[in-house]
């Protein structure tokens, strides 16, 4: 992936430590939903019965090259209609043909692999591409994919690989993350560390508005509540105090939903200290961190080392999820969220339990023993064992 932080070449890797992901975050530009009326069906395709039309050499097309995970473009398209629709077991994607009245099957090629998707349409002795992705909004079964011509209409049918998760739109997107995300978060409460407390107030407050959740930074909140800036605390009284008073915000906070929370970033915030995390582990955590490295799969290794041994992040290595910046600039903080909500979603997916286990974690008092949750009545200051930490 390049190395510039410009706007144009911005760079962000996404890991978890539970199923291992890494994507390279994408700017999505997708087609406008339309409106149309019921059609007939005259003609249906298979993908499987297409891949042997892919050898005919009479057919234009032959099989594209998948973008690679660091492509700033996920869909291309050029066409400017499309409807969609989730039935429940599978979604229906419909793309208005512009080859003339009576659009011919052997025009069309369609080739859909696990989360990509490409649609190619023979028009006027050319190729145009229709909609070309490779960010489905969650895994389908290509195996099953059909395809078939509705009047003026391709229409494309998916089966999900997740029959219970429901798509809000066809591409994964900063706005089908924010609506899509509701449904797996379950009013669970986001956390957002790192060492930047500026990075980690602005992609909070873009996490806030766009999955409607309250926005909460602890720095203003401590600011408030002290009357004096951090810097001046950390003069006056040390770094220690500044830890121990975000620390006891975290607790009154642990027990609040649907919030979005900024930390301090630095030697004093209190989620860099491993031991301040009992609290922090009452919502899902992002570890927004800068890298290096000079690629993806490095920035991949570095996050599991990090995540394996536990050194080079204190505490920020307990997240649930690590989003890896190669540079920053403000005005891509929106995208460094559309990254956070992608992985939450990957992990969450993993194991739908975990909304709830973090709110059993919350009404039994938040008493440190995630993941292992004792019974009602454990006491941690007599196991401290049992207080076992990811």
């Amino acid at each position: 992936m390049a190395a510039s932080a410009s706007a144009s070449a911005f760079d962000t890797f996404l890991y978890s430590h539970s199923i291992n992901p890494s994507i390279g975050l994408a700017i999505l530009s997708y087609p406008r939903r339309i409106r149309s009326s019921p059609r007939v069906s005259r003609e249906i395709g298979c993908l499987r019965l297409q891949s042997r039309r892919r050898s005919d050499r009479n057919v234009p097309f032959r099989r594209f090259d998948r973008f690679s995970c660091n492509c700033l473009s996920a869909v291309s398209t050029s066409s400017t209609d499309y409807e969609f629709m989730d039935t429940g077991s599978e979604v229906e994607l419909r793309l208005r043909l512009k080859s003339g009245e009576n659009p011919s099957p052997k025009d069309i090629y369609v080739d859909a692999d696990g989360t990509s998707l490409l649609v190619k349409e023979q028009r006027y002795g050319m190729q145009i591409t229709l909609l070309e992705t490779n960010q489905l909004f969650e895994k389908i079964k290509p195996s099953e994919t059909i395809w078939y011509i509705d009047d003026d209409q391709l229409v494309i049918n998916m089966k999900k690989q997740d029959e219970e998760l429901k798509w809000p739109d066809i591409v994964e997107s900063w706005e089908s993350l924010t609506g899509g995300m509701m449904q797996l978060l379950k009013g669970a409460s986001i956390y957002i560390v790192g060492d930047s407390t500026e990075i980690n107030q602005k992609v909070a407050r873009e996490l806030a508005v766009g999955l409607g959740y309250m926005p909460l930074d602890t720095k203003e909140l401590l600011e408030t509540f002290s009357k004096q800036t951090i810097e001046s605390w950390v003069i006056a009284e040390g770094p220690d105090s500044v830890t121990e008073a975000e620390n006891f915000v975290f607790e009154s906070l642990s027990s609040h939903v649907r919030t979005v929370v900024s930390t301090l970033g630095g030697e004093h915030g209190a989620a860099r200290r491993a031991d301040k995390w009992r609290h922090l582990y009452a919502g899902f955590t992002v570890w927004v961190s800068r890298t290096e490295a000079a690629d993806e799969e490095s920035a991949k290794e570095e996050a599991r080392k990090i995540k394996k041994e536990g050194g080079g992040g204190g505490g920020h290595s307990k997240a649930d999820v690590v989003v890896k910046l190669k540079g920053w600039e403000e005005e891509q903080a929106k995208r460094v969220a559309q990254g956070c909500l992608s992985a939450l979603k990957q992990l969450i997916i993993s194991d739908k339990g975990l909304p709830g286990k973090k709110s059993l974690y919350i009404r039994l008092g938040c008493r440190g023993d995630w993941p292992n949750i004792r019974p009602p009545g454990w006491d941690p200051s007599t196991d401290a064992a049992g207080a076992t930490s990811p």
